[in-house]
């Protein structure tokens, strides 16, 4: 007689929670924040909402963790690894910095990325528990690849041992973050160059 396998609850726990994150994803992507609901949700992923209650208080928390999933998968399947352990150190911290800024603005550009990402921004506002999660888990993370990639520069002598390093990031990822909120101008690779330059050689003539 064949032996008769209890079914793997960890193996069905796992696809109902990729069940979940993929219908939070595209709810919000076709319907926008607001009009995602966890009823929605669950109908989408087929499971019944309790079963999201169960492991999330929020359809905030869900975007979270379903965003938080996008990205680690994404990161883990890049062909190139161009960035797998962080900002690259070529010794040309200006094309090293290109380089990242570039792949950020290909980030936001891409609906997978910016549909949830303006709606988790949205939310945080509104909600400053997940407004804090969504920034100490996904936002500062990635901040801290430029304070390791700036320090770097410091101890290489390419940049100035008196610079605040949070100040210097933010001029980098901040003037790309504002374009990107108010959609008024494109937000392209010739941009996040500029960006790079005036940063670091400032906005006086050069001598």
């Amino acid at each position: 007689m064949a032996e008769i396998k209890a079914p793997d609850s960890t193996r069905r726990s796992e696809r109902s929670r990729r069940a979940i994150h993929d219908a939070a994803l595209a709810l919000v992507g076709e319907v926008g924040y607001p009009k995602t609901t966890i009823e929605g949700i669950a109908a989408r992923a087929g499971v019944g909402k309790q079963t999201i209650y169960r492991w999330w208080p929020s359809k905030g928390a869900v975007l979270l963790d379903a965003f938080l999933d996008l990205a680690d998968r994404t990161a883990r399947e890049a062909a190139d690894g161009e960035m797998a352990d962080g900002i690259p150190d070529t010794g040309d911290l200006e094309a090293d910095l290109k380089l990242v800024l570039r792949a950020t603005v290909d980030e936001m550009n891409d609906p997978r990325f910016d549909v949830p990402s303006r709606a988790l921004t949205a939310a945080g506002i509104v909600d400053a528990e997940l407004g804090a999660e969504f920034t100490g888990k996904l936002l500062e993370p990635q901040l801290q690849l430029y304070v390791q990639r700036l320090r770097a520069a410091q101890d290489a002598g390419q940049v100035r041992q008196d610079i605040d390093l949070r100040t210097a990031l933010e001029q980098l990822t901040g003037p790309v973050a504002h374009r990107w909120l108010l959609r008024t101008l494109p937000l392209t690779h010739e941009y996040a160059d500029r960006v790079v330059e005036y940063a670091l050689y400032g906005l006086a003539p050069r001598r």
